[in-house]
């Protein structure tokens, strides 16, 4: 087990509950990043005493400084300023807490060093798998991922010395707060009904996802590069009481699967004592007071993120980046209550269907008209990416058009076709 550990995105859910089980099990903490939420992120540097701490916001940045000058702690401003909290020296396990792709440039810095990778960025592998597992491969570095479902596949391959003997990953999941509902049902709920999960307390951005399916999505590309598997070997399952997290079927039939209560720190504690397992101060699974277990085919046409997921690991290239920077501007109009729950898959769909291309394979319930006003720009977090591309070029194990096909897909993540944020008065009819 290691000593010392940097969270990048500490105040999230999952950097909270890292820090939780860091205490537990007696980790030091060199360094946290945050983006702006300074009152919980001087809390935490009070606490646990980390040698540098981050705000990507500037201003969130020149704040903390002010309020921790009375401690040793080093206060950096900016994205860019991630990376150092990646690197630091004593930190031997990286854990990758933050949302979206700002999180691939640290990433890729830890396992240049040879880090462990806490991976709980599902992006950084969905737009970039390919790259990451690459770079990990050629360094050295280990990747454990710390989301449940992966956690649970990666526990049940330990063991597994040859993957052809893998018939299938499965991926549960509980179904969200919309389960059983019909279309019209679901198209008429809120962004306070999306963020209701029934099972699990995370974040706002993941919580929508998981209300649209769409997490589970990235979760089926997330495992396809994980485990290096074709979407054929991966499928997934509704499994409403989330007590199973996920499971492998073998090609002898067998079927193995890791059962734990939903909690994040279970995963997030294998994956700070990997290969020994710490011991667990909260209660553990009541097999004999649990609910039946139940299983069911997810409903891709009520949940269409899923089935767009799916088609864009399907097509490979850069449809999956393309997939992942368009819900993620799409879920934030959302979380802004600017489009309605919908909205999302459409914006999803437009996106994909705009490029040339791409398939033309638009189920989408908005009128051309409408999607055309709002698709068909280019994200403002484009430029910004050009920093990123030069130093992952130039670090890239360059094999001729493998590499090139790779920093295109790091690019296109944020060439969103999103120009224009719509009001709410065209968007009342589908709120």
């Amino acid at each position: 087990m290691m000593n010392t550990i940097s969270i990048l995105g500490s105040t999230g859910s999952i950097g909270r509950q890292t820090l939780d089980v860091a205490e537990q099990l007696g980790l030091r903490v060199a360094a946290l990043t945050a983006n702006s939420n300074v009152e919980r992120m001087e809390a935490q540097c009070r606490k646990f005493r980390p040698r540098l701490a981050v705000m990507t916001e500037e201003a969130a940045a020149k704040e903390l400084a002010v309020r921790l000058q009375d401690t040793s702690v080093k206060v950096l401003a900016g994205t860019d300023a991630l990376v150092d909290a990646a690197v630091i020296p004593e930190a031997e396990t990286v854990v990758t807490a933050v949302v979206g792709m700002v999180g691939l440039k640290a990433t890729l810095a830890a396992i240049r060093e040879k880090k462990r990778i806490a991976l709980a960025n599902k992006e950084t592998l969905v737009c970039a798998g390919e790259l990451v597992m690459s770079e990990a491969d050629r360094c050295g570095a280990e990747i454990v991922p710390v989301d449940s479902e992966h956690s649970a596949i990666f526990q049940c391959l330990q063991g597994c010395a040859d993957r052809r003997e893998i018939r299938r990953l499965i991926l549960t999941c509980s179904g969200g707060p919309f389960r059983g509902m019909g279309r019209d049902e679901v198209g008429r709920m809120t962004k306070a009904d999306a963020l209701r999960h029934p099972n699990w307390t995370m974040g706002p951005k993941i919580t929508v996802d998981c209300s649209t399916l769409m997490n589970k999505g990235l979760e089926v590309i997330e495992a396809m590069r994980l485990y290096r598997l074709p979407l054929a070997q991966v499928s997934v399952m509704v499994h409403p009481q989330s007590i199973v997290h996920s499971m492998v079927e073998f090609k002898d039939g067998a079927v193995l699967a890791q059962l734990g209560t939903p909690d994040m720190r279970l995963p997030i504690r294998y994956a700070m004592t990997y290969p020994a397992r710490g011991e667990n101060p909260a209660p553990p699974l009541d097999l004999l007071n649990s609910p039946p277990l139940t299983f069911l085919e997810p409903d891709r046409e009520t949940f269409p993120c899923l089935r767009l997921a799916e088609e864009a690991a399907e097509a490979g290239g850069t449809a999956c980046a393309i997939l992942n920077g368009a819900n993620e501007e799409a879920v934030r109009l959302f979380l802004a209550e600017k489009i309605g729950f919908y909205d999302i898959s459409d914006l999803v769909a437009a996106a994909r269907a705009a490029l040339p291309g791409s398939p033309q394979r638009r189920r989408s319930s908005a009128s051309s008209a409408r999607t055309a006003s709002i698709c068909g720009g280019i994200s403002s977090h484009a430029a910004n990416w050009e920093a990123i591309i030069s130093p992952v070029a130039r670090s890239c194990n360059s094999s001729g058009n493998s590499s090139f096909c790779m920093i295109r897909l790091v690019r296109l993540t944020h060439l969103t076709l999103i120009s224009r944020r719509p009001t709410n008065a065209e968007n009342g009819a589908t709120r």
